[in-house]
């Protein structure tokens, strides 16, 4: 025996009773389509209540620095963790090439390629609706020449649907951002400590500890500020170093490890939120502002337990279907087996 279900408006509107009390139980064909309605074993993010605000600009960033009022800066490396830095209210989104190590499992940040870049910058950018988000150049795109650097930074704009780039290196890389800026690209600049090249540095270390270290970074950052970038990162530079160098320049500096005489701060999302394991080792300069691990732990063991010991899901947790319909399959299974 055949039987379907009609879900025109005009039909369903034709088989209700007029003026039907609102205590009446619904007819058989609502609850067909109610266990009808499409469901999904996942689902979009969304738009979670958020106060809203004005989409960060190159003259909002300006503002801030011209107010002395810190600028805030965090990485993201997806969608989510750039969804959740966006309603948190940051000032700058960095989808880092430190993504290399806490989202691809890299051992250091030169192994990371353009092409993996930009699709992280797409991810992030597509939750990114206020912050002022920037794209890492990653090493092998834009030390040959500063045509390719213009061209990587262009893939990295219009591919990745960013704002702007940043990239490592101080006077010798003056001509590769002037070129990029030039094209109407906002360029990051990068000095002190650059990740990219710490084989040649011998490893993570602090630069601008002597005097002649504090006068290379001082040099570097004037050179790209002179090369038209609108801040420059300042890594693991003694805190009166950074602060000296932060008050010869007429653009913001971003400090990560290099003390609160900067104009703004950036630090790498999966070490400040704590989402690593215990033991895992932090820059000394990372303060852990959550434990995003122990949560997620404790979350995914009580969900392997519970599954364990059949307590999920519960009949809240379950989709329900109409009981003629139950005892009709229930029949035509005893029909087939008899």
């Amino acid at each position: 025996m055949s039987r379907s279900v009609t879900t025109s408006r005009s039909l369903q509107k034709s088989l209700l009773p007029p003026k039907t009390p609102l205590t009446a139980p619904a007819p058989l064909w609502v609850a067909r389509l109610q266990c009808q309605t499409r469901q999904s074993s996942h689902s979009p993010l969304g738009n979670p209540s958020a106060p809203q605000r004005k989409k960060v600009t190159i003259n909002t960033l300006r503002s801030l620095h011209q107010k002395d009022e810190p600028i805030t800066m965090i990485t993201a490396h997806d969608f989510p963790s750039a969804h959740v830095a966006d309603h948190a209210g940051m000032d700058m989104i960095l989808v880092g090439d430190s993504l290399a190590m806490v989202a691809l499992g890299m051992e250091d940040t030169s192994e990371v390629v353009l092409d993996e870049m930009i699709l992280h910058c797409r991810s992030v950018s597509r939750a990114t609706k206020a912050a002022f988000t920037i794209g890492d150049l990653p090493m092998g795109c834009y030390e040959i020449a500063p045509e390719q650097a213009l061209e990587s930074a262009i893939r990295v704009v219009k591919e990745g649907r960013v704002q702007g780039v940043k990239l490592e290196g101080g006077v010798e890389f003056a001509p590769t951002i002037e070129k990029i800026t030039r094209a109407g690209i906002p360029v990051l600049g990068h000095v002190g400590l650059t990740p990219q090249r710490q084989h040649a540095m011998g490893g993570f270390r602090v630069q601008g500890k002597t005097t002649t270290g504090a006068i290379k970074v001082l040099e570097d950052a004037l050179a790209v500020q002179a090369a038209g970038c609108f801040a420059v990162v300042l890594e693991a530079v003694p805190a009166e170093v950074a602060a000296l160098v932060t008050n010869r320049l007429k653009i913001p500096t971003i400090g990560i490890g290099a003390g609160n005489g900067c104009s703004g701060q950036v630090l790498v999302q999966v070490d400040m939120s704590g989402n690593f394991p215990p033991g895992r080792f932090l820059p000394k300069f990372v303060k852990q502002y959550g434990n995003v691990w122990a949560e997620s732990l404790r979350a995914i063991e009580s969900y392997r337990s519970e599954v364990k010991s059949r307590q999920y899901p519960e009949p809240a947790h379950t989709y329900p279907m109409v009981a003629e319909e139950l005892t009709e399959f229930e029949r035509l299974i005893e029909a087939k087996r008899a």
